[in-house]
């Protein structure tokens, strides 16, 4: 396959900026539940967050493991 064209690579750039592509998320392969926080534990995940550089969701996961490991 050959390469893109500079000219190529600026006109797809503009469509896909004016035409971005329509998701539906009733088809997504993934589903990732949602799930509700009481604000104690938002709080608590916010400054974890914060002081480990991390994110909420890796935070939880550490969590969920340890608590996991220490059943087996």
């Amino acid at each position: 396959m050959e390469g893109m064209t500079e000219e190529e690579a600026f006109a797809l750039d503009e469509y896909y900026t004016n035409n971005p592509p329509r998701v539906d998320p009733s088809k997504a392969r993934i589903r990732i539940p949602l799930v509700r926080i009481d604000s104690v534990t938002a709080e608590y995940l916010a400054e974890r967050a914060r002081a480990t550089s991390k994110k909420p969701e890796e935070i939880l996961s550490s969590l969920v493991r340890e608590k996991i490991a220490l059943t087996l």
